[in-house]
C-alpha cells in the first residue's frame, strides 16, 4: 500500500490568486488531504516526508491549452502528413512523456495529426501504461478548401497535412459524427484565415456560418466539446454564438467580438498563444527574415492578441496560456517560456501570467473544483521548484529545477 506523502516546509504557490505562504501539504492516494501553515502542526507517522527547507515552491502542475503533440518540431505540415502511422504513435507517446518530463501535468489538445493519435495515447495515459499528461484528445483541424492545413495543389491533389478539408455543413455534420465515434473529446475547427495562407489572411473568416452550426449541432448531441482556430473579428462571433469553448488566437477581435465574449465569459476561455508569434517577431530566428515578418505582419498580429488580452482580461474573460509548441520554431518543452511572454507583450502580473497555465486550465478542462490549485481535495498533480517560481518564471522552463514531478498523487519524478 501506497504511503501518504508530506511535502514539508514549503513555499506554497497554490495558484488561487492569494500570495504564496510557507506551510506543508499532505497527500492522500491522488489527492491533497490536508495543507497546514507555518506554525501549525503537521501529521507524523509513516509518511513519505519531502523537505522544501523554505526555499522551494509546491505550485500545481502546468496545464498546456493548445498541444500538439502528434507534431514533430516541423517546419513543413506537408511532411508531417508523410509520416507512417506506426511511428508516428511512437513520436506522439515520446511527447507525451516529455511533457510530464517538462511539468506539464495536464494537456487541452488542439488538434492531433491523425485522427486516432490523440485517442491511444490518452486511452494509454489514462490506463498508466505509459506515462503522459491528463489529455484531452482533439480531431484533426477541420478545414475548408483553401483553409489553414490545405496543402493541396492541382498537380499534388494528395498531399496531406494534419487538416481534413471539407466544404458544406453535411460534410461537416458527418465528420463530427465520424470523430466522436472514434473517441475524440474535442472537435477542432479552422473557422479563420491566417497569416501563413497567402490567399487566406488572419483577417479572413473561411468557414461559413452553416459549416460551424452543423459541427456544433453535433458535437451538442453528443455531449462533446469544441475549439477553434479563429483570429478574425467574424470568426470569434462565430464561434461564440455556436458554443466554441476555447477560442484560439482571437487577436483581430473587434468591439462587437469582445461584448459577444464578455457576455459568456461564465463558460468560452480565449487562448492566445503568441509563442510561434512572439519569436518570430521579435527574437533571432533562422526561419524569418525581417522582410517576412513585415510582410506577413506579425508584429501587427502580436500587437493585436496583446491589445485583446488585456482588453479581456479587464472584462473579466480568461486566458489561457501556452500554445503552438511542436514547431521548428517552438520546438515542445519549451511551452512554459509563454508565461514570460504573457508578462512582457500583455503586461499582465507574474501570479496573472501563472494563473492562465494553472487554475485557469483546470476550469478549461472542466475540472474546476479539481485541478489546477493546491487545495483541500484537489488532485494531487504538483511541482516541487528549486527556487521562487512566481519571483522567476523562467525557472519553470528548465526542468533541472522541477526537483518533484507529481500527477494524480505518483510520483513521476523525485
Amino acid at each position: 500500500m501506497r504511503k501518504d506523502t508530506l511535502f514539508r516546509n514549503v513555499r506554497v504557490l497554490d495558484c488561487s490568486g492569494a500570495d504564496p505562504y510557507l506551510g506543508d501539504v499532505l497527500i492522500s492516494g491522488n489527492r491533497i488531504e490536508e495543507i497546514f501553515t507555518a506554525g501549525n502542526s503537521s501529521p507524523t507517522g509513516d509518511l513519505e516526508i519531502i523537505d522544501g527547507r523554505g526555499e522551494s515552491t509546491l505550485m500545481p502542475g502546468l496545464v498546456e491549452s493548445h498541444a500538439h503533440l502528434s507534431i514533430d518540431n516541423t517546419e513543413d505540415l506537408a511532411k508531417l502528413g508523410a509520416i507512417q502511422p506506426e511511428e508516428h504513435i511512437l513520436l506522439t507517446m515520446h511527447n507525451a512523456r516529455l511533457y510530464l518530463d517538462h511539468g506539464i501535468t495536464s494537456c487541452i489538445s488542439a488538434a492531433s495529426a491523425k485522427p486516432r493519435l490523440d485517442v491511444v495515447i490518452r486511452n494509454e495515459i489514462n490506463a498508466k501504461r505509459i506515462p503522459g499528461p491528463r489529455l484531452l484528445a482533439a480531431s484533426p483541424w477541420l478545414t475548408v478548401t483553401g483553409g489553414l492545413g490545405d496543402m493541396r495543389t492541382f498537380h499534388h491533389p494528395h498531399t496531406e497535412s494534419m487538416a481534413w478539408m471539407l466544404d458544406g455543413p453535411e460534410a461537416y455534420r458527418r465528420a463530427t459524427r465520424e470523430l466522436i465515434r472514434e473517441g475524440v473529446d474535442i472537435i477542432k475547427l479552422v473557422v479563420s484565415g491566417d497569416s501563413f495562407v497567402a490567399h487566406a489572411g488572419s483577417e479572413t473568416t473561411v468557414m461559413s456560418e452553416a459549416e460551424v452550426a452543423a459541427a456544433a449541432e453535433e458535437v451538442r448531441a453528443l455531449s462533446k466539446r469544441m475549439s477553434a482556430h479563429a483570429r478574425s473579428a467574424e470568426s470569434v462571433k462565430r464561434c461564440v454564438r455556436h458554443g466554441v469553448k476555447i477560442i484560439y488566437h482571437a487577436n483581430f477581435a473587434d468591439e462587437e467580438a469582445l461584448d459577444c465574449l464578455e457576455a459568456n465569459k461564465d463558460w468560452v476561455f480565449v487562448s492566445p498563444n503568441i509563442g510561434f508569434t512572439a519569436v518570430a517577431a521579435w527574437e533571432k530566428n533562422d526561419m524569418f527574415t525581417e522582410e517576412q515578418v513585415v510582410a506577413m505582419g506579425l508584429r501587427e498580429e502580436l500587437e493585436g492578441a496583446a491589445r485583446v488580452a488585456r482588453e479581456l482580461k479587464t472584462r473579466g474573460v480568461r486566458i489561457l496560456g501556452g500554445g503552438d509548441y511542436g514547431f521548428a520554431l517552438t520546438p515542445h518543452g519549451n511551452n512554459a517560456r509563454d508565461l514570460d511572454h504573457i508578462v512582457r507583450y500583455f503586461g499582465f502580473t507574474p501570479m496573472e501570467s501563472l494563473l492562465t497555465m494553472t487554475r485557469y486550465g483546470g476550469e478549461a478542462m472542466d475540472l474546476a473544483d479539481d485541478l489546477g490549485q493546491i487545495k483541500k481535495g484537489f488532485l494531487a498533480d504538483l511541482l516541487l521548484v528549486d527556487g521562487d517560481s512566481l519571483e522567476d518564471l523562467k525557472v519553470l522552463m528548465d526542468p533541472g529545477k522541477l526537483s518533484v514531478i507529481m500527477k494524480d498523487g505518483e510520483f513521476h519524478k523525485r
